[in-house]
């Protein structure tokens, strides 16, 4: 049986937070190894069946498979009745990013089929969430009710998808309470890795519900099919809370299927049955979704591991004509959201040094001129240059160009893929991985993992505050109350607590958090010698590699 899956192995936790024990040393693994535990963990997603659990749903579940079937009739319906209909997609960090993905994705295949647009998508704190982290905005759920009204103005009929991995997100709650309050017009539907028992049941700042009693409104509505809750479990993440891994990669297969199988039945009258440790950087050079895909791994770094703007970032051909997000060009906002090819080489390429690494992600169907062309600007900086290349039979990869790259990962293809056999959605999910194992591999490397648990990750909302917490206690075994204060220490950068500071709601900790770098592992290292917050920076700042301050910091209090 799963070591996990027991009663007593960590009993407070959702499946979506607790530790996997298949990656509880891939803080001291190397490059390939972190690979080898990356992949079996992902290989969770794809298991039948839990060991003796058989309350946990999978994706292979009979109860998982007739709702994805029901809903793939909705989306056929609404392809029959475009103009008065829409399909949105919500989330958060991840989850929103992947909604903007797969709307932009399946409208783009309803253009070619010269077909009226349904998909929309909503992520909380707007486009600037889709580069950078705006973790805030996932507290508030009036402000997601808000967003979904301006989305679905004017439709008579809207199947609304509120993905929140670790079901907790009170933007999502928001959403879905508002639709089963107008089932007039909304068919609800949430998805999430955890039992609906296991759904956050804290108190939400100024509203009146709590994520599992909206769940359980919708269990009853699901009675009717008119509310659906897609749940299966999927085992806990190779990094301990890092829902953009097994939970990002399951959000994209199942609402692929689901879409797929709804233009499937509509169009064809089918019916339905790196490595960081140098201080360097990683520069994701992307074309078509593919250059998509880096933007979003670049993007969940900076929350994740409480990575720098500039540590991961991703490149898009055409910039945002390709990435074909709601609010169009953001480039006005800041450098960090300038990401067409032209910016990587106006704005990056002249800083680049050889600590830096630059990895392609194409396919041979792209512009190969256009890929030869940057390829050769790119190397008069740095030999540093690497390529994840889609490859067909009828294509090979011109070997002028495939001696330009230091190394070259070749995808194999059966065949020159079409877009009605969906080849696109097979390559974003294969790079996902890959750039999934990168990203997460490079920040193991450069400390930012203890165990598999991420010691440095931003505080910027109430769920990131909670796991905070409970790291804190579970690697201190101090009590919740000892661990509230360090944090809070931590983050207000006081010995003392002001009687504001003990007395704010949480979602003021994480507005005053958003300033702050390290809180977490100050916090811990305040805990584990007892000390005070300014000797605990110093101690940090002795160590720069965080998991080394910790291990250093355990060592002599066991000392």
């Amino acid at each position: 049986m799963e070591t996990w899956i027991t009663a007593g192995y960590e009993p407070s936790l959702p499946v979506t937070e607790k530790s996997n024990p298949l990656t509880r040393d891939i803080d001291k693994a190397d490059a390939k190894h972190i690979v080898h535990l990356l992949k079996n963990c992902d290989a969770e997603i794809f298991k039948k069946e839990w060991d003796a659990h058989e309350s946990y749903q999978t994706l292979s579940s009979e109860s998982v498979i007739q709702k994805m079937i029901h809903l793939a009739k909705k989306v056929e319906e609404m392809l029959k009745d475009p103009e008065e209909s829409l399909i949105v997609m919500s989330g958060c960090g991840t989850s929103g990013r992947l909604a903007c993905l797969l709307a932009t994705s399946f409208n783009g295949l309803l253009k070619e089929l010269q077909h009226d647009q349904i998909y929309s998508y909503i992520i909380a704190g707007g486009d600037k969430a889709l580069l950078i982290s705006q973790e805030s905005t996932e507290d508030s759920p009036q402000r997601g009710v808000e967003m979904l009204r301006m989305a679905c103005e004017g439709k008579k009929r809207v199947l609304f998808i509120g993905i929140s991995c670790g079901l907790s997100a009170p933007f999502v709650a928001g959403q879905i309470d508002f639709c089963m309050h107008n089932l007039n017009v909304f068919t609800p539907v949430v998805m999430g890795f955890n039992p609906v028992k296991m759904a956050r049941n804290e108190p939400i700042c100024g509203w009146p519900l709590t994520f599992r009693r909206v769940l359980e409104r919708m269990e009853e509505l699901q009675k009717s099919n008119e509310a659906f809750i897609i749940n299966p479990v999927l085992g806990p993440e190779a990094i301990s809370g890092s829902s953009r891994l097994k939970g990002g990669s399951a959000t994209k297969i199942i609402l692929e299927t689901i879409f797929l199988a709804g233009h499937e039945a509509f169009f064809s009258s089918k019916n339905i049955t790196v490595h960081l440790q140098q201080s360097g950087h990683v520069y994701y050079i992307g074309w078509s979704s593919l250059g998509v895909m880096g933007v979003i791994d670049a993007s969940e770094c900076i929350p994740t591991f409480g990575a720098d703007i500039e540590d991961v970032r991703g490149f898009i051909s055409k910039g945002y004509d390709e990435l074909k997000n709601n609010e169009g060009d953001l480039s006005s906002v800041g450098p960090a959201f300038r990401i067409g090819h032209v910016d990587f080489v106006n704005d990056v390429l002249p800083h680049v040094s050889k600590s830096d690494i630059i990895i392609f992600l194409f396919a041979l169907d792209n512009d190969l001129h256009d890929i030869e062309t940057l390829a050769n600007q790119t190397k008069l900086k740095t030999s540093n240059l690497h390529a994840v290349c889609h490859a067909y039979p009828e294509f090979s990869l011109p070997i002028d160009l495939q001696k330009m790259f230091s190394s070259v990962l070749s995808i194999a293809w059966p065949a020159v893929p079409l877009e009605s056999e969906g080849y696109h959605i097979k390559q974003e999910l294969s790079t996902k991985w890959i750039l999934n194992a990168i990203s997460t591999g490079g920040h193991i490397l450069k400390g930012k993992i203890y165990c598999n648990y991420m010691l440095d990750l931003k505080v910027t909302n109430t769920k990131l505050f909670k796991r905070a917490v409970n790291i804190l206690q579970k690697f201190t075994r101090c009590s919740h109350s000892e661990s509230f204060k360090a944090l809070l220490q931590a983050i207000y950068d006081v010995e003392e607590l002001t009687d504001a500071m003990a007395d704010a709601d949480v979602i003021e900790h994480t507005i005053a958090a958003s300033t702050r770098t390290r809180v977490l592992p100050t916090a811990l290292v305040i805990l584990i010698r007892h000390c005070s917050v300014s000797e605990a920076k110093s101690r940090l700042d002795a160590h720069p590699v965080i998991r080394e301050a910790v291990e250093a910091c355990l060592a002599a209090s066991q000392g």
